[in-house]
C-alpha cells in the first residue's frame, strides 16, 4: 500500500503515526498506529512498531510512503528558562513566544538573576534559555547582567537573546569571551516598544534550535534523515492548527486535555470595547498547565474536588470511588469508570479556563462602579475545538464547555452563539507540522476531522 504521508509524533511515553492521502481532491485521514515510545533504547524501534501497528488498522503487509513528517516531545518535551527585565514586559513578551512555541517553561525570573536562580538553572537543565530585557535603546544592564552571569556557570545549553538590540554586539563578544559563540542565537527584540510583543521571530527561532540541539532520545538523528520537514514539538503543531484554522474560520479556541498537561490555546482578536485595555494581550496565547492530566497527573485533580463531591458526580459509593481509583488506567472501559474521567476531565478543562481567560474587574471609583478587563479577551472566539483522548472519545463533552461559559459572566468567554467542535481524527498535532508544506491540503484535513462541510 502506497501512502502520500506519515506523521510521527513522538511522545515522551507514546508514539502515534498518523496516515494520510493528500494528493487527491479529497485529502483524507487514513487511520493511525500506535506504540510505546522506546526513549531508553532507541526511539525508532517505538516508531517501527507503530507502524507496523498501522498496517495492522489498514489491513496491510506492504506499506510505502512518499513523505514523512514527525514531531517530538521525546526526552522529556521543551524545558525552557526565561530571564527579562520586567514581569509584566519583556519577560511575559519571552514566555508568551516559547510557550507558543510548544515550550514547557519551567523557571521565570525578572531582574538580576540572583545566585538561587542560578542554582535552579542548574538543576532543571533546560534546552533552552532565553534572555530578554529593555526595550529598543532602552534599559541595557540586565540583559547584559544575566547574560554574563549564565555564560560563567560554563552550560552547554542554547541561549537564545531576545532583549535590547542595543546588546547585540556586545552579547557577541561575550559568548566569544567565554568560548561559546556556538550556543548564541540572536533574534528581534522580543518587547521592542511598550505595550507591544513582537513573539513571531523568537517563537521561529525556538522551532529552529529545538531541532538543532534538543531532541536527545537515542536514535532521533536517525528519524532527522527519513522527515521532510522540520521536527517541531508537539504542543507547537497544535498552535500551528490552531492558527491556520483562525486564517480560514475566525477567532478560535482549542483545548487539549492530555495524560500529563491540559492545553489551551487561543487566537482571537479583543472586543472593540475592550481593545484600548489590552494592547499588550498577544494575538496568540497558549497556557500549559502542568498539574492538570487525566492520567499521569489524575491524583493532583482529585484533590481538588472537595471530600465526597467526586463520588457523587461519578455516581458510586466512596468505596467504588477508591477501588477504581486503585485500579486507574487511560482508557476507562465501563460505565462507571468513563463518568470518572469524564469529571476529571471537566475539572482540567474549567481550571485551565480559570487560568487562560481574561476577567472582567469590577472597581468602584469617584465616578461609580467601571468594568475593568484584564486578561485575554476571547468574547469574540467564534470556533471552540476539543482535542486530546478524553475531550474528543467520551461522549457529551461539550456539555462541559457550554456549563462553564454559562456559569462565568465575570470571565471573558466566547457568547452563546459559539460553535464547539471536535478534532474527530485527533489529527490538531499531525496536521500543525503538515501546515508549514501543505497549508491548504492542513486546512482540508482539519475541516474534514472537525466535520465542517
Amino acid at each position: 500500500m502506497n501512502i502520500d504521508v506519515l506523521v510521527a509524533e513522538i511522545g515522551s511515553t507514546t508514539t502515534i503515526v498518523n496516515a494520510f492521502m493528500i494528493h487527491t481532491d479529497q485529502p483524507h485521514f487514513l487511520g493511525r498506529g500506535v506504540a510505546n515510545t522506546t526513549v531508553s533504547t532507541d526511539v525508532n524501534e517505538g516508531l517501527q512498531e507503530a507502524i507496523d501497528d498501522l498496517k495492522k488498522h489498514l489491513h496491510t503487509e506492504d506499506l510505502s510512503y512518499k513523505e514523512m513528517f514527525a514531531t517530538s516531545s521525546a526526552a522529556g518535551g521543551l524545558k525552557v528558562t526565561v530571564h527579562g527585565l520586567v514581569y509584566e514586559m519583556t519577560v511575559r513578551a519571552s514566555k508568551e513566544a516559547a510557550l507558543n512555541a510548544g515550550a514547557n517553561i519551567h523557571l521565570v525570573t525578572a531582574g538580576k538573576i540572583k545566585h538561587k536562580d542560578l542554582d535552579r538553572i542548574k538543576a532543571i537543565n533546560p534546552n533552552i534559555i532565553i534572555v530578554a530585557g529593555g526595550t529598543d535603546y532602552g534599559e541595557y544592564e540586565t540583559a547584559l547582567y544575566n547574560t554574563e552571569k549564565l555564560l560563567k556557570m560554563g552550560l552547554d545549553i542554547p541561549i537564545i537573546y531576545a532583549g535590547n538590540i542595543e546588546n547585540h554586539d556586545e552579547v557577541k563578544h561575550l559568548f566569544k569571551q567565554h568560548g561559546k559563540s556556538q550556543y548564541l542565537k540572536i533574534v528581534d527584540n522580543v518587547y521592542p516598544r511598550v505595550d507591544y510583543l513582537n513573539i513571531l521571530p523568537l517563537r521561529k527561532v525556538i522551532y529552529e534550535t529545538f531541532e538543532e540541539n534538543i531532541i536527545h532520545a537515542p536514535g532521533m538523528s536517525d528519524i532527522f534523515k527519513v522527515v521532510n520537514q522540520k521536527i517541531m514539538p508537539t504542543p507547537g503543531s497544535v498552535m500551528e492548527s490552531t492558527m491556520i484554522l483562525r486564517e480560514n474560520l475566525g477567532n478560535i479556541m482549542t483545548i487539549d486535555v492530555g495524560g500529563a498537561t491540559t492545553d489551551i490555546h487561543s487566537v482571537a482578536n479583543p472586543s472593540e470595547d475592550f481593545k484600548e485595555y489590552l494592547e499588550g494581550e498577544p494575538l496568540s496565547k497558549r497556557t500549559v498547565e502542568g498539574d492538570l492530566g487525566v492520567f499521569i497527573n489524575h491524583s493532583n485533580v482529585v484533590a481538588m474536588f472537595p471530600e465526597n463531591t467526586l463520588a457523587v458526580a461519578v455516581g458510586c459509593t466512596d468505596e467504588e470511588l477508591v477501588e477504581m481509583l486503585g485500579d486507574y488506567t487511560y482508557i476507562p472501559k465501563t460505565a462507571m469508570e468513563k463518568r470518572l474521567v469524564y469529571e476529571l476531565t471537566k475539572k482540567c478543562t474549567h481550571t485551565a479556563l480559570d487560568r487562560h481567560v481574561g476577567d472582567l474587574r469590577r472597581v468602584f471609583t469617584s465616578s461609580g462602579q467601571k468594568i475593568i478587563p484584564e486578561g485575554k479577551d476571547l468574547s469574540q472566539v467564534e470556533f471552540v475545538i476539543l482535542t486530546g483522548g478524553a475531550l474528543v472519545n467520551l461522549s457529551h463533552t461539550e456539555r462541559i464547555l457550554e456549563q462553564y461559559f454559562q456559569s462565568n459572566p465575570r470571565k471573558m468567554v466566547p457568547n452563546k452563539n459559539v460553535k464547539i467542535l471536535k478534532d474527530h481524527d485527533y489529527i490538531m498535532a499531525s496536521v500543525g507540522v503538515l501546515s508549514l508544506k501543505y497549508p491548504e491540503i492542513a486546512v482540508k484535513l482539519l475541516r474534514k476531522s472537525l466535520r465542517i462541510e
